[in-house]
């Protein structure tokens, strides 16, 4: 075999290779007597068919095989010999015979980029600090409250935390636009469930009242023809309902989880949850600005075959993610090329973990796992449920060792460059969407 190593670009590379025909000649024979031992065929006794027809049916498909055989074992040989690191896989470039009795074949693929962190110093990373008190579980404790309300019907007009059913008509240039009609439809005053400008027309309404008024939707909206258009609304008030929200006594407590009733145990309970999202999301914060200046520190060129790669997979989630919630993916077609720029970060970022991780012996141990199970099993009524179900499934596991690795690979690099505490309240960190 004769091999000839081309540099395309940084990271494209060609292998020009030829095999002699005398071996895959070799391996085709060979093939077909171990395929006549067992072949069956009408009219002949199973390992009695003639050669000269097990060659003429079989042939063809022997010779495909021994030939991407050949390839992919010297193709293998020369990548091992070199040291290379391939991105991908190769696109094989077949050849005419050449004169000489050789199979001449290309092998184009990409290699990994050496990836160099440099020095992080002169960077720098706020890390928030949040305290958790007596005032975010009272907080909590109203919204628990709120999502458990009892609404009863209101003699007065309405006010922000209500429930109001309508009747509601949405008209276009005078005609009723699709989507703009409804009858005995439910809506929280002030919930968020309707625009700003229809939520603000449910304020002070009584049963058996009318409204009529125009609404210019947002420039951004999701129903293409309605967005920035002004449209005039009618809406009929059938019913006034106010929240009455439950005591916070045993029952309370015991709706909660809380076996026994106990009020200071609930209290204990939601502190203890809080502070663990809290934990949560501050490591979210700054695994996202560690991620941040290892992008802008380290310059990389990523190999396209692993974007492609990255793209069809985010493409095919998108798609699960979809179907999940009850649509159709094949009426909203999803193409990787949609994801090519998140997935070049992606990949980017996987390039720049695995250096570290490599470089500085920062993979996933036993007991860093365990404990992160441990940790997310605490906020469940059987903990140890939870722990079985992860160590159930090596996917699952999988996801928890990314997670493990990220943390240290966010730790190493805080050893590196400034870490910075700043405080910030906790409803600041809970409105952040960075830290979700």
């Amino acid at each position: 075999m004769q091999t000839n190593e081309m540099t395309l670009g940084a990271l494209e590379r060609r292998i020009d290779m030829s095999i002699p025909m005398a071996e895959i000649e070799r391996g085709v024979e060979e093939r077909l007597k171990r395929l006549a031992r067992t072949v069956k065929m009408s009219g002949f006794r199973p390992g009695k068919v003639p050669m000269k027809i097990v060659e003429q049916t079989y042939g063809p498909q022997v010779r495909s095989e021994v030939l991407e055989a050949a390839v992919e074992r010297n193709f293998g040989e020369k990548v091992r010999e070199q040291n290379l690191r391939v991105a991908g896989y190769p696109r094989i470039e077949a050849k005419q015979p050449a004169a000489d009795g050789q199979v001449e074949f290309s092998a184009v693929f990409e290699v990994f980029p050496e990836v160099s962190i440099g020095d992080l110093g002169s960077q720098s990373v706020e890390r928030p600090v949040v305290e958790v008190g007596e005032a975010e579980v009272d907080k909590t404790l109203e919204v628990l409250r709120k999502q458990r309300a009892v609404f009863e019907a209101a003699t007065r007009a309405s006010v922000e935390g209500d429930r109001v059913v309508i009747d509601f008509t949405g008209r276009k240039d005078g005609e009723v636009f699709e989507g703009g009609q409804a009858t005995d439809f439910p809506v929280t005053v002030g919930g968020g469930q309707m625009l700003p400008e229809f939520d603000a027309q449910l304020v002070g309404v009584s049963v058996g009242e009318s409204r009529t008024f125009d609404l210019t939707f947002p420039e951004g909206y999701h129903a293409q023809n309605l967005a920035g258009q002004t449209v005039q609304f009618e809406i009929t008030i059938k019913s006034v309902e106010a929240p009455r929200l439950p005591e916070l006594d045993a029952e309370f407590a015991k709706s909660l989880g809380v076996v026994d009733g106990d009020i200071t145990r609930m209290r204990a309970e939601i502190r203890g949850n809080l502070e663990r999202e809290v934990k949560r999301r501050i490591r979210n914060l700054v695994r996202g600005n560690v991620f941040d200046v290892l992008d802008k520190a380290v310059t990389l060129e990523v190999p396209k075959a692993l974007i492609e790669s990255e793209s069809k997979r985010m493409a095919e989630q998108a798609r699960q993610d979809m179907a999940q919630r009850g649509m159709d993916p094949k009426n909203i077609p999803v193409e990787p090329a949609w994801f090519v720029e998140q997935a070049g970060k992606r990949v980017k970022m996987s390039l720049i973990v695995s250096e570290i991780v490599s470089k500085n012996g920062l993979g996933a141990k036993p007991e860093q796992i365990r404990k992160i199970i441990e940790d997310l099993a605490q906020s469940y009524e059987k903990p140890e449920e939870l722990v079985k179900w992860y160590y159930s499934s090596p996917e699952r596991l999988s996801n928890i060792e990314d997670v493990v690795v990220e943390d240290n690979v966010v730790e190493w690099v805080g050893t590196q460059l400034k870490m910075a505490d700043k405080a910030i309240t906790f409803d600041e960190l809970m409105n952040s969407q960075q830290a979700a």
